[in-house]
């Protein structure tokens, strides 16, 4: 049985299937979980929509003058409300009837256990009906979570949910948050002509990227008028005469901000209440998220889990791998090791941020004896060509063995560019493997190639193409 519907679920049924096994597949929610209703896939379309409407008017070329018109966001929440639709029947429900041995159940799941003689019986109780199976996959996924502010609850906020679903543009609004869904959600109400004020608790945006990158982009957003402020400690929060009011604390002062509506990005955790998880032997680690050894197994040997539900590398890819991954082992013993080091994360702000690996900070703190090249976009020529040179690309390596340890890119399609060096680390491919590598001229990854070059060479005395 598969406890969940999203992105681990499916894959864990699909593997569960496609080994031979009738799978039960259970979701109380919306089927497609988190990525493709309210995660990834309506986010990065509305991003999209406000790229393009924000380069409108832009005079990046000499000669090409556009103009922006006015903008629809009624229609922008539909179009983007079509896709969801559409993606969540041609991806889910009808990948369904392809696998007739992957029984679907709505319902809530709660786990028990029984006896049966001398032997402790698992049970899940679904629509006061109990069932019994082999093995149990937990993939539950997370939901938002906001920080416990006095006067928050009172208030009311957003989340990425609901800000999402808006159908009338605010005045103004301040995120409280600024980790990647604060940011990109950020940007799209900035882009689509909000007053946008982001506030962060710790030092920087995007704190779990590299310094260089998290400064950069910071840069490019208050260029487009969103006000950042980190470091800020809020400590309560009020709305009255339709307002929402954030008193808190930054540099040792005191300071309030205002804004029409409030969108909270502080996180999110696993979705674990009420399931019974601790009861059947299940431990719980101390923010809700499910506990797995390498193989993905749980504290009960016949239950595993897979996704956000274990409260780590929330990414929808990683949940898939590790839904399949799970079904595996579970069913064929075949521990096999959740592997995720190399694994690139990709935040889609504009420009994006891209990244795999270690940061310079860790791979200090590992121990490594680090050396960095930074190159920034100016010295690529495709981004020279498209006349947008925003962002950079840095690069980490042991300095005694010259393996790559990782990757940092801040570029418009950093997204595209990082996969190559996703593969160098689960490689094990050195920096001279890199600059011995041939890369297409006039494109964005190309960067890489010369970010490898400038642990050695100043790439401004490098002619086109040459290495």
């Amino acid at each position: 049985m598969v406890i969940g519907g999203g992105s681990a679920g499916f894959a864990a049924a699909i593997k569960g299937s496609e080994l031979g096994y009738r799978v039960a597949l259970v979701e109380a929610g919306t089927i497609g979980g988190t990525c493709v209703n309210v995660g990834c896939v309506p986010s990065k379309a509305l991003i999209r929509a406000m790229e393009q409407y924000h380069r409108a008017g832009e005079t990046r070329f000499r000669g090409v003058h556009t103009t922006k018109g006015a903008l629809d966001w009624a229609q922008v929440v539909a179009h983007k409300d079509e896709l969801v639709a559409e993606l969540r029947q041609a991806k889910y429900r009808d990948v369904l009837a392809g696998y007739p041995n992957v029984t679907y159940i709505e319902g809530r799941a709660r786990l028990q256990k029984t006896s049966e003689g001398s032997k402790d019986l698992l049970v899940v109780e679904i629509n006061g009906q109990a069932y019994a199976p082999g093995k149990i996959i937990l993939a539950t996924g997370a939901s938002p979570w906001a920080a416990p502010i006095p006067g928050l609850d009172e208030a009311g906020y957003l989340t990425s949910t609901t800000a999402m679903e808006l159908t009338k543009l605010p005045r103004s609004m301040i995120v409280l948050g600024a980790n990647a869904v604060g940011l990109e959600q950020a940007q799209i109400f900035a882009r689509a002509g909000v007053r946008v004020t982001v506030l962060e608790l710790l030092p920087r945006i995007a704190p779990f990227e590299d310094e260089d990158v998290s400064a950069a982009l910071q840069g490019c957003l208050e260029e487009e008028g969103l006000r950042v402020a980190t470091g800020f400690q809020t400590s309560s929060v009020e709305k009255r005469e339709g307002r929402y009011f954030l008193t808190g604390t930054r540099d040792g002062g005191k300071m309030v901000f205002d804004a029409e509506q409030l969108l909270v990005a502080t996180g999110r955790r696993p979705n674990t209440s009420g399931m019974g998880l601790e009861a059947a032997g299940v431990q719980l680690g101390p923010r809700g998220g499910v506990l797995v050894d390498e193989n993905l197994r749980t504290t009960n040997p016949d239950v595993y889990a897979a996704g956000d539900v274990t409260g780590r590398d929330m990414f929808v890819y990683v949940a898939a791998y590790a839904g399949g991954l799970a079904a595996e082992n579970a069913l064929t013993g075949s521990a096999k090791r959740y592997e995720t080091a190399y694994i690139p994360r990709v935040t889609f702000t504009d420009p994006q941020i891209a990244s795999a690996g270690l940061t310079e900070a860790q791979a200090r703190e590992a121990g490594h004896a680090v050396k960095t090249s930074l190159l920034p976009m100016d010295y690529v020529p495709r981004a020279l060509a498209a006349r947008d040179t925003r962002g950079l690309v840095k690069l980490v390596a042991d300095a005694a063995t010259d393996k790559l340890l990782g990757a940092h890119i801040l570029a418009p399609e950093a997204g595209e560019m990082i996969q190559v060096a996703a593969l160098a680390l689960k490689l094990g491919l050195t920096v001279a493997d890199l600059r011995g590598t041939i890369f297409p001229y006039l494109t964005n990854v190309e960067a890489l190639k010369l970010a490898a070059l400038g642990f050695e060479k100043d790439v401004s005395q490098l002619s086109c193409c040459a290495g």
